[in-house]
């Protein structure tokens, strides 16, 4: 397999996961950066002629160049994949890449506000115009259902059957029955309840949304162009609504899926709860808010127990 058959069979590769497995745009590209990769070390041979130690050593470089061990770790995911792919049409019988761990990652606590800076980034709204509303819904929404930022810009209004060239929906809104549905990785698709506040921030953006949406526009949230909002339109928003309501921290949305994962742990103390709200396929993924609540704990030892401080 040379290269140009190489590009062809990712190319189609790439196209399952957009079509078939429905990963998000996101994804899909970085799929696409770390076959890049791949065709790099094949050089124009064929993929059958790859051995282990070819991966194990292009790992090493790439990890000797600085490259990031999350990184390195979703490259080589991407290329069983990409094997595993080529395995089930019967064109390539070994996946080189199956053996190959990638360098450690350090272990990383996410990044989480306290409870009274979550809730007051929440409850603020800059102004009184639509895109105020419409910001103010977001951070409810965000802090109140733990989304990820693919999954908030995927809502619709309501559910959409697929029609033309556009795709059914992948998730939407029920105020009535106080939750939203969404399509989260794997495909696998999950409702999640929302709390008052929420609600109440939605009706209000509901209100005034169309101020701002074209008239087919099936998005919940929309840009001031009346279209769907986009990531990192959200991530601005988001950063600029913080720096407004004084918290001193810099906030992204998945800083908002942290705290409300944490704090939901911290007062119930229901693990599975928490996996199945986040969506998460292994508890193990969950379990990492367990040593941030502990974190938490052991703070707050340190500064109350009067055997933890130590004496001048």
């Amino acid at each position: 397999m040379g290269r140009g058959e190489l590009a062809a069979v990712a190319q189609e590769f790439l196209h399952e996961l957009a079509a078939v497995r429905r990963l998000s745009p996101h994804s899909v590209a970085a799929y696409r950066r770390d076959l890049q990769r791949l065709g790099e070390l094949a050089a124009g041979r064929a993929l059958s002629d790859l051995t282990a130690a070819d991966v194990r050593r292009a790992a090493g470089r790439l990890h000797a160049q600085g490259l990031a061990p999350a990184s390195i770790a979703r490259m080589l995911s991407a290329w069983r994949a990409l094997f595993r792919y080529l395995a089930s049409r019967g064109t390539s019988a070994s996946n080189p890449a199956l053996g190959v761990r990638g360098p450690r990652r350090p272990q990383r606590l996410p990044k989480a506000l306290t409870p009274d800076q979550a809730v007051a980034l929440a409850s603020h709204q800059s102004g009184t115009g639509a895109l105020a509303v419409r910001d103010h819904a977001i951070a409810e929404v965000l802090y109140s259902s733990g989304l990820r930022l693919s999954e908030l810009v995927g809502l619709d209004l309501r559910p959409y059957a697929a029609q033309g060239s556009a795709p059914a929906s992948l998730g939407w809104i029920d105020l009535a029955e106080r939750e939203l549905t969404v399509t989260g990785k794997g495909s696998k698709r999950r409702s999640v309840p929302i709390g008052r506040p929420a609600v109440e921030a939605l009706r209000a953006w509901l209100d005034v949304r169309h101020t701002l949406a074209a008239a087919p526009e099936r998005a919940l949230f929309v840009s001031a162009r009346g279209t769907r909002l986009t990531h990192r339109s959200v991530q601005i928003r988001l950063q600029q609504l913080a720096a407004r309501s004084g918290l001193g921290v810099h906030v992204h949305p998945h800083v908002l899926r942290h705290s409300m994962a944490s704090h939901l742990l911290q007062s119930s103390g229901d693990l599975r709860a928490v996996q199945e709200l986040l969506g998460h396929a292994n508890i193990s993924t969950t379990q990492v808010y367990t040593r941030l609540d502990w974190q938490h704990l052991a703070k707050a030892y340190d500064s109350h127990h009067p055997r933890a401080r130590r004496k001048a």
